[in-house]
């Protein structure tokens, strides 16, 4: 009989949850109330960060610090090209270009001596992406943003939860960005976050995701109108959160740390069961860091096997176990060649696209779906060597 489906990622909802949405629809704000302002101050508590912004999901959030950030036409924003679309397409957005740098073949994050290497009079900021979970070398990024005065957006979509060096992904750089998509450390359907200690860059923020509208009496230029009055002072979008969706949030807020710690678990167990699986490579951590597992990506060493990722892909599908591949390089995507980028460019980034593949791993699996997880990939890996 064949086993039940295991997709690579997954949402835990508990009864605490549909509670915390059921309480908001029964109560007088659904969309920007109270709910909003718990979850930011909650969240910012949590990361240890002066304030917080919530936003409707993780690539607003890139748009809006890409703003706040003062990014430009011209202007160019060095991220890493092992990535979901948004980390770059944030910076096309406000009319600025992308460029690439290459990974760290061990770490599979982008490496501090590419992002030097593409800087140029017309770098404004970094946008480092914490792959998988584990932070990328922020010491080193944070000496070069301040050798070149450079803004640092870390993209932090896959590391809620983290550390770098002691201190919780999200109180580090100039602005952090979250995502609360249902295959992420917490969900609220959909829905991001940005952090930052800048009061400057959070008035920004705030102007940016509510169309540049404000009724802050310490930015309103005619401070004599009565309480009804506002004025719009950029143009921004509609990016707001609702209630509902931060009601869901803050209830999943409380059980994060138990989510990173099962994740961890799981991670710790494929880690023990693949160290010695000829034909695979196991994620590379290092010692400074402490990922947050979004995801576990195995990679292929395709010299040793008689067949290739597809095929290995496509064998552990047909057995039910939910592979997927993180990520296609940005660079490789029709639209970005249309914009005159052509591959070759990240060599690194590009062999590593070419043998890796995120098996499951989220915190709601059971130790039986694991251990299926793990049988499954030793058999395929193991009835396809040379």
């Amino acid at each position: 009989m064949k086993k039940k489906f295991i997709p690579y990622g997954k949402q835990w909802i508990d009864e605490e949850d549909i509670q915390a949405v059921v309480d908001v629809l029964r109560s007088d704000y659904l969309t920007t109330g109270h709910k909003v302002e718990e979850f930011e101050e909650k969240f910012a508590e949590y990361v240890g960060a002066k304030y917080a912004v919530t936003i409707s999901n993780g690539t607003a959030a890139l748009h809006a610090a890409c703003y706040a950030a003062g990014i430009g036409d011209g202007d160019e924003v060095i991220t890493a090209p092992i990535t979901f679309a948004a980390s770059a397409n944030c910076v096309l957005y406000c009319g600025g270009k992308p460029v690439f740098a290459d990974i760290d073949p061990k770490t599979y994050n982008i490496d501090s001596e590419e992002i030097r290497k593409h800087i140029t009079s017309k770098t404004k900021a970094i946008i480092p992406v914490h792959f998988t979970g584990q932070p990328c070398d922020m010491k080193e990024i944070h000496k070069i943003a301040e050798e070149y005065n450079l803004t640092v957006i870390e993209d932090a979509a896959h590391a809620l939860g983290a550390q770098y060096q002691g201190k919780n992904i999200g109180s580090i750089s100039d602005m952090t960005t979250f995502s609360f998509h249902p295959v992420k450390h917490i969900t609220t359907g959909e829905g991001g976050m940005i952090t930052t200690s800048q009061k400057e860059l959070y008035e920004k923020l705030l102007l940016f995701r509510s169309h540049g509208i404000t009724r802050n009496k310490e930015l309103l230029h005619n401070k004599e109108e009565g309480p009804w009055y506002y004025e719009q002072l950029d143009l921004g979008y509609n990016y707001r959160m609702t209630d509902i969706q931060c009601a869901l949030g803050i209830s999943q807020l409380r059980k994060l740390d138990k989510f990173v710690a099962r994740r961890r678990e799981i991670a710790a167990r494929y880690n023990e069961a693949f160290k010695n699986l000829e034909g695979v490579t196991v994620p590379y951590q290092k010692e400074d860091t402490n990922s947050s597992w979004h995801l576990y990506v195995i990679k292929l060493e395709l010299e040793k096997l008689k067949v290739g990722r597809k095929e290995i892909f496509n064998l552990l599908k047909e057995k039910n176990i939910g592979v997927n591949v993180h990520y296609i390089p940005v660079y490789y995507l029709p639209y970005y060649k249309s914009l005159g980028y052509q591959k070759g460019i990240c060599y690194n980034a590009e062999n590593l696209y070419e043998s890796m593949i995120t098996i499951p791993l989220f915190p709601r699996m059971r130790s039986e779906d694991v251990e299926n997880v793990i049988t499954t990939i030793c058999d395929v890996v193991n009835n396809n060597l040379i």
